[in-house]
């Protein structure tokens, strides 16, 4: 077997033991964790000898393409693997931590009820890692970047019985929503920039990518700074980094391979692969630097005052993370990987053995209780010490300024629009639509100076329906028409550009036609059902009595938001490359749209399905819980 066929065989084995633990019984737990543990075991004989293989070959770099999924005149869709050192690192650690997990929870989840859940969770999440982290070009990145976010999103919400995991949840989904939309608008401008699918082995060729950005520098910065926001938001960076901590409500286990070892250094990883472009722009460098400090600085004293061990250690190793970021800047790449590895691995063990030290030290406090010696804090001034105390425990305030300034803008817009109710948009929306359709048939005898605006306006109609969804709290269904709404209008928008083959606008909206309209019928027969418990004001968790529909509805708006399950996923980046490099305003609608319509999504699922059931006959957990 060579290495070619040891990657691919990397890659098999992951998807296919996921789709073997899906066929187990819920009570079959014996047959669940051999499933996972085997799979992980035979995942590590594959990494180990392509490891092995490309050594032996000299450790250069190599680019394999696969798979073409799409393909038309100027552009292509292809799945790409790249092996190099990162990769080779993150391959190896990866392996032995999940393995380690599978094994470890197979007794601590022991008789809990979703122990089949947690396993299907942590072997598709596996599938994410590695096609992450083999990943040859952006567009194959953007795939397991998605597995990996809605994977997390599963796993904080996994006692989705309780009220806190199921709203921190739709946090930390809502971060990892800005950081896809770094990545779409790299690829967007990289397709600007490129004039094509620019894989990473190309971007060590120095001739290339200097030729390129030589008289494009300001795409250039443009591109590595969404590619610094997407790398902030998936390793809980300043100012995103108040989501981690609050990502511990999941099992322990979770909290260990995600929080601790592998999912939060993903933006390590997302900055060394895109390292070789922009290693040459020194402002760039210096603003990773400068984040990677200021994270470092507000972490350490935030996990200090922590009153968990979960988060004490979330907090801690944000603060490492910060500095890895330092040394990215630095161009310390193999430092920085010797910090991961080491990182991951401490992280993992202290959140594993976290419950046991909780116990002993209680224990500990009641028959040997000294008092702290003297700290670094009690050397400063009084009234200074206590305002750092205050605003550790307020986390500097970081997550409400976040709030306000990102979300609370798109709410207060979204209020303002509240006169689109039902019957409104019932009247208007065909009006307006049928209109821009009009102008996009009769095109040719718009002014070529209004032609211009007919895009940006158009983008913008789309964004302020997905704003309406987004505060939308009484109608579930409402929400959900006014985000399919929003696809037709992005899609509109951007007919106007140009004329290109039509086949791209119906991959873009099969996936979201169709599964937009299964989401519809799926909330009909569920207000048919609970007619009394039916709108956005609360969680109702309607997943006890209703689990087939629920499964269904999610795997629904999956297909919707442009996950990977139907042409869709690859539409928004087709649709994306007909942006043109001037149409600022349409890029940042479409891509705020993508935001917003996923958090609207994700929002309808988690309060009609998951949280407290409304209903009294059913067990009910503590809110505070």
């Amino acid at each position: 077997m060579n290495i070619h066929d040891s990657i691919i065989a990397i890659v098999l084995i992951a998807s296919l033991g996921f789709f073997a633990s899906l066929g187990a019984r819920e009570y079959q737990e014996r047959l669940i964790s051999r499933i996972g543990f085997f799979t992980m075991v035979l995942q590590t004989i594959a990494v180990l000898w392509a490891v092995m293989l490309w050594v032996i070959n000299g450790a250069n770099p190599i680019h394999m393409q696969e798979i073409t999924l799409y393909a038309t005149k100027g552009y292509s869709f292809i799945i790409d693997f790249y092996i190099d050192s990162v990769s080779v690192m993150y391959m190896s650690v990866g392996v032995f931590l999940t393995s380690l997990i599978t094994r470890y929870s197979r007794y601590y989840l022991h008789l809990e009820s979703g122990y089949k859940r947690f396993f299907n969770t942590i072997l598709f999440f596996n599938i994410g890692y590695t096609v992450t982290v083999l990943a040859g070009n952006f567009e194959t990145l953007f795939i397991g970047w998605e597995i990996l976010g809605i994977s997390s999103f599963l796993l904080v919400a996994f006692y989705h019985e309780r009220y806190l995991p199921v709203r921190n949840a739709v946090k930390v989904f809502s971060i990892y929503r800005i950081g896809d939309v770094g990545i779409l608008l790299a690829m967007w401008a990289s397709h600007h920039l490129w004039h094509e699918n620019i894989t990473f082995f190309k971007l060590h060729n120095y001739t290339l990518v200097h030729e390129h950005l030589s008289g494009h520098s300001v795409i250039g910065i443009f591109i590595s700074l969404c590619i610094l926001v997407a790398a902030a938001a998936k390793s809980a960076q300043l100012p995103f980094s108040t989501w981690l901590p609050r990502a511990m409500e999941g099992p322990t286990p979770s909290s260990a391979i995600f929080y601790g070892s592998l999912s939060v250094h993903f933006g390590v990883f997302l900055l060394l692969r895109t390292e070789a472009f922009w290693q040459h722009q020194p402002s760039v460098r210096i603003i990773i630097g400068i984040i990677g400090l200021l994270t470092t600085l507000f972490a350490y004293p935030v996990s200090r005052v922590q009153s968990t061990v979960k988060t004490q250690i979330g907090y801690a190793s944000i603060a490492q993370i910060g500095i890895m970021f330092i040394e990215i800047a630095m161009g310390l790449q193999t430092i920085v990987l010797i910090h991961f590895a080491g990182n991951a691995f401490l992280r993992t063990y202290q959140l594993l053995i976290s419950p046991s030290i909780v116990s002993y030290k209680i224990r500990d406090m009641q028959y040997h209780f000294n008092p702290n010696a003297q700290s670094v804090e009690d050397r400063l001034p009084e009234k200074l010490r206590n305002t750092l105390y205050v605003l550790s425990l307020r986390e500097f305030y970081v997550d409400k300024v976040l709030t306000i300034l990102v979300f609370g803008i798109f709410k207060y817009v979204g209020k303002k629009l509240s006169f689109l109710s039902t019957a409104n948009i019932a009247i208007v929306l065909p009006i307006v639509y049928g209109a821009a359709l009009l102008l996009l048939l009769y095109q040719q005898s718009i002014p070529p100076m209004l032609s211009d605006y007919i895009p940006n306006m158009v983008a913008i109609f789309g964004l302020l329906l997905v704003m309406r969804s987004f505060v939308e709290r009484k109608r579930p269904r409402l929400s959900l028409f006014l985000v399919i709404m929003n696809h037709l209008w992005i899609a509109l928008g951007i007919s106007f550009n140009e004329s290109f083959d039509a086949m791209h606008l119906y991959l873009y909206l099969s996936g979201v036609i169709l599964m937009g309209s299964l989401a519809l019928v799926l909330l009909t027969l569920l207000k048919i059902k609970e007619q009394s418990y039916f709108d956005l004001n609360q969680y109702y968790g309607h997943i006890y009595e209703h689990p087939r529909l629920s499964f269904l509805f999610f795997i629904s708006i999956l297909g919707v938001m442009g996950f990977p399950i139907t042409p869709t996923f690859i539409g928004e980046d087709v649709i994306f490359s007909h942006i043109h490099e001037h149409q600022i305003l349409v890029a940042f609608a479409a891509s705020t749209s993508y935001v917003l319509g996923g958090i609207s999504l994700i929002r309808i699922y988690a309060r009609l399905f998951l949280g407290n059931h409304v209903k009294n006959y059913h067990e009910v957990a503590l809110k505070t819980s």
